[in-house]
């Protein structure tokens, strides 16, 4: 990789060591890289070399959006990345440019619409109600991940997918296992392997379908012709991870709310809000960790000032873009007046996630029922002692005791 830019100086390469986080702390090392610039030269475990990385919100936007930035040119590009058994696989959606990715998008997309997640928001609503009274007969303390956390969002995207029951638990584990770097990258792949053998039967036995589900709406395609059975079953494993992490996001806010009960008892007092605060605080909570999948500048690309060559790797970080001062006023408050909110915890662009609309419909039935439904609801131990899931690439608690 050439070292020139614009101004004739390259930022040196910076080590992001990824520390294990706890609680919601702001991830230090991407703070400093922050500071360092708008445009910065990282390298991250478990690869080789460098990368760019971008943070200011404006230019994580632009480049998120820009076809100059390949995410299918990643397939024949060694980059630095975590972690390690998380292979580019080629005809993966996530690893797609337009038109196939707008191809293989687009055949899932009913289902993600305001329609498509009201279909699911009654039986969500009943679900969740059951285990909130399962919790209230159990008695205290609980585990709040265990009891509901966990069980409520993997119930919700499998019945948006189209899982049966039997299968929903053995979707859990290999979801687990795939998002950890703890185990070792046989065993990710060996879950992943499962995984997509499961979605294969469900979207083969769904060719010419006319469900509403996701695995029926691919079986429908696949039938069609529109996509293979292959896309399909990669878009399918890569949804059923991505709605599991409203388990996360969720231990997350809750860990905010009961660590912070002015917030909660304000959320009390003033139910119209909630839905403004839920997306203040799903801008204020590290979602993951360090960075998600990078891209290839298929040209050379100026960003503030800096060249950035044709083949060199590109990484955004949304979680820098939602504080970045500039566009947020106080970025490190939650401020649920804050108005407008144009956060991008969903991501920007093409490859953003689709299941933005059913998290959120998630995460205020999760709130609506805790606050209402359990007022006296606290931490059953000190903040410090709440468990926080280690190797994961996904943050949130391992277990959430309570009592009320």
């Amino acid at each position: 990789m050439t070292e020139e830019t614009l101004n004739g100086t390259m930022p040196p390469v910076r080590s992001w060591p990824t520390p294990e986080l706890t609680g919601v702390d702001f991830d230090p090392v991407l703070a400093e890289l922050m500071h360092k610039g708008p445009v910065t030269r990282i390298e991250l475990p478990d690869g080789s070399g460098w990368a760019w990385l971008v943070t200011g919100y404006d230019d994580v936007r632009a480049v998120a959006n820009d076809p100059r930035f390949s995410r299918e040119a990643v397939v024949d590009h060694r980059v630095t990345g975590l972690p390690a058994h998380f292979v580019p696989r080629p005809g993966a959606v996530d690893f797609l440019d337009p038109p196939d990715h707008t191809r293989l998008r687009r055949s899932v997309a009913p289902a993600f619409t305001a329609r498509g997640v009201d279909r699911v928001r009654e039986k969500s609503r009943m679900l969740l109600d059951e285990l909130v009274d399962e919790l209230l007969q159990d008695g205290p303390p609980a585990d709040l991940s265990a009891a509901l956390l966990g069980p409520f969002p993997i119930a919700v995207i499998s019945e948006l997918m189209g899982v049966p029951a039997a299968d929903r638990q053995n979707m859990h584990t290999w979801t687990q296992l795939v998002l950890s770097s703890s185990p070792g990258a046989r065993t990710g792949e060996k879950a992943e392997e499962e995984m997509r053998a499961c979605f294969a039967d469900l979207v083969g036995l769904r060719q010419g379908s006319t469900g509403e589900d996701v695995t029926s709406l691919l079986g429908a395609a696949v039938g069609q012709g529109e996509v293979t059975l292959d896309e399909a079953v990669g878009l399918a494993v890569l949804l059923q991870m991505g709605g599991e992490a409203v388990t996360a996001n969720s231990g997350q806010l809750f860990f905010i709310l009961l660590t912070r009960p002015e917030l909660a008892a304000r959320l009390r007092a003033d139910p119209e809000i909630r839905p403004q605060a839920v997306d203040e605080l799903l801008r204020y909570i590290p979602h993951h960790n360090p960075v998600g999948l990078s891209r290839i500048a298929t040209e050379d690309v100026e960003i503030q000032g800096v060249r950035i060559r044709a083949g060199e790797a590109v990484y955004v970080s949304y979680l820098a873009a939602n504080r970045d001062p500039g566009i947020f006023l106080d970025p490190e408050a939650i401020d649920f007046a804050r108005y407008p909110n144009s956060h991008v915890a969903f991501g920007f662009g093409p490859h953003c996630c689709p299941g933005g609309m059913l998290a959120r419909l998630e995460a205020a039935l999760l709130v609506d029922a805790l606050l209402d439904r359990m007022p006296k609801l606290r931490l059953a131990v000190p903040p410090d002692q709440v468990p926080f899931k280690q190797g994961m690439l996904i943050r949130g608690p391992e277990a959430l005791p309570v009592t009320w």
